[in-house]
């Protein structure tokens, strides 16, 4: 069974396995580690092997093939049960733990409980929390200071500190941050409980003067690798990185309760070159959501969310698997997703975007590979009409007819979604609706197969004015340039297959 090494640390590592199966390995299988089984009967392509020693050599194995892997050193590993809290507040304690450690140093978090606000890591380290090791986030709101949205810089550049679904507001740090560092990782078995459903972080939540804590936020940063953590009930957006790059997040679960309010997964902000394997989310809002700011941020920075790759994922609930937008002001380009299985969530793909996100919001280079949807309502939106904002129902941004194309104009590219395999459906298998004056470019579809569920509900598939609910809807496209269609099986649905309003060319190979 070919399988290939994608992260090494002093003590775990993660593996993908060379195959062709979506989420699931094809059959369940052993891992053995120098001779002696570490994994029995594991099911998941991607995998993870813990309590390693640093500057070890291991041979990992799985049915007769091998690969040598040998880990990071580690200059100097502390415990945090050699550290003492006196007081019930963990957070200085840890924080002291982590000032001390030197380059390639290591902090363990030992079994039990530890009672925090919020730590602040930093570069050249690793924070690696053991089997039965839990991070709880205190539930006090006034434990928690409030940070600026942004500052200049001595160059006379704007740097953001705090931002609040595409523009800087002022707020409250997360529980693990990441700020201006290289070479981080957040690594073991542990936990990482935010437990807003205990105090107050989700009471009056669209008037706070403040944004609410993420659970792990990562700015400026490159280099951070997350691995087989579980973080759950985050107050907000669970884990946030910004304006960063070369992010890998591999082999662990995100969960929030499915009624939480803004409790994205993941919501990767202008940074690029982001691996997103192995990943299992069960959320109350989108699972992953791609963002590049408003356009104030956006037309300023100019830094799309670009060179995304997601692959043997796992979507459960949630309103989208995987979103774009809405905030993406400089755009969302080259986003690959392959091999994710997408269970019970509303949308598969969303796409929010609005007029007035501006000319350099474009989202293109998008493509959906060997995806399996369960019990998904709508698998594929594309929504130009998105209304969540304070304007977002006025004439300007829902007005059905062409409006003048200007600097505050959205554009969306080429997408391809190609070996989709859709059942059970409800409201429609996709909606699509670019704006008059810009349609989309090009949807294409090819060799994948969509069914309806037998007693189908009906709903809205997309966020906009003046849609009118559906239930066993084919595709639905308005203001699109090209629609390609390659093999492409449909069950169940009622009425035409295909409803096109101003399409310029419809192709059915």
């Amino acid at each position: 069974m070919k399988f290939r090494a994608l992260f090494v640390s002093p003590l775990s590592a993660t593996f993908e396995l060379d195959n062709n199966s979506i989420f699931h390995s094809e059959h369940p299988f052993n891992v053995i580690v120098n001779g002696e089984t570490m994994v029995e009967n594991c099911e998941n392509n991607v995998f993870s092997i813990y309590g390693l020693k640093p500057d070890a050599d291991y041979r990992v194995e799985i049915e007769g093939d091998s690969l040598d892997i040998h880990t990071k050193p580690a200059s100097l590993i502390l415990n945090s049960e050699d550290f003492q809290t006196l007081n019930g507040d963990d957070t200085l304690t840890l924080q002291s733990a982590i000032s001390l450690l030197p380059k390639d140093g290591v902090l363990i978090i030992n079994e039990g409980t530890y009672r925090i606000t919020s730590l602040f890591l930093k570069s050249d380290m690793t924070l690696y929390l053991e089997k039965g090791a839990k991070l709880e986030a205190s539930l006090k709101v006034e434990d928690y200071p409030i940070m600026p949205a942004e500052k200049n810089l001595e160059s006379g550049k704007r740097d953001i500190l705090c931002s609040w679904e595409g523009n800087p507001f002022p707020g409250k740090p997360a529980i693990i941050n990441v700020y201006n560092a290289t070479n981080v990782n957040i690594l073991g078995l542990g936990e990482i409980d935010g437990r807003a459903p205990q105090g107050e972080w989700w009471r009056d939540v669209k008037h706070l003067p403040w944004a609410r804590p993420n659970m792990i936020y990562i700015k400026d940063s490159s280099f951070v690798t997350l691995q087989g953590i579980t973080v759950e009930n985050s107050p907000s957006w669970t884990i946030h990185p910004y304006f960063s790059s070369n992010l890998k997040f591999l082999d662990f679960d995100v969960k929030n309760p499915k009624d939480a309010p803004n409790t994205d997964g993941m919501d990767p902000e202008s940074c690029v070159d982001v691996d997103i394997i192995g990943v299992r989310f069960s959320v109350g809002d989108d699972c992953i959501a791609l963002k590049s700011g408003k356009i104030d941020i956006g037309s300023y920075f100019k830094r799309p969310c670009r060179k995304i790759r997601i692959r043997n994922c796992y979507m459960h609930e949630g309103h989208g698997a995987i979103t774009l937008g809405s905030e993406a002001g400089a755009g969302i380009q080259e986003l690959e997703v392959s091999r994710c299985l997408f269970s019970h969530t509303d949308r598969g793909l969303r796409i929010k975007s609005r007029r007035g996100r501006g000319k350099d919001s474009v989202f293109d280079g998008i493509e959906f590979s060997d995806i399996k949807m369960e019990h998904v309502l709508t698998p594929l939106v594309v929504n130009m009409f998105y209304f969540c904002d304070p304007d977002g129902k006025s004439e300007y941004v829902q007005k059905k007819e062409k409006m003048p194309v200007d600097d505050s104009t959205p554009r969306i590219g080429s997408f391809l979604f190609q070996r989709l395999e859709c059942t059970d459906c409800e409201w429609a298998f996709g909606v699509f609706y670019g704006l008059p004056e810009q349609p989309i470019g090009s949807i294409t579809i090819k060799d994948s197969h969509f069914t309806m569920a037998k007693n189908a509900s009906e709903g809205l598939p997309a966020m906009m004015l003046d849609l009118e609910k559906m239930s066993k809807a084919g595709f639905v496209f308005h203001h699109v340039y090209k629609v390609v269609y390659s093999n492409v099986k449909v069950e169940g649905n009622v009425g035409p297959t295909t409803q096109c309003v101003d399409v310029a060319e419809l192709e059915n190979q």
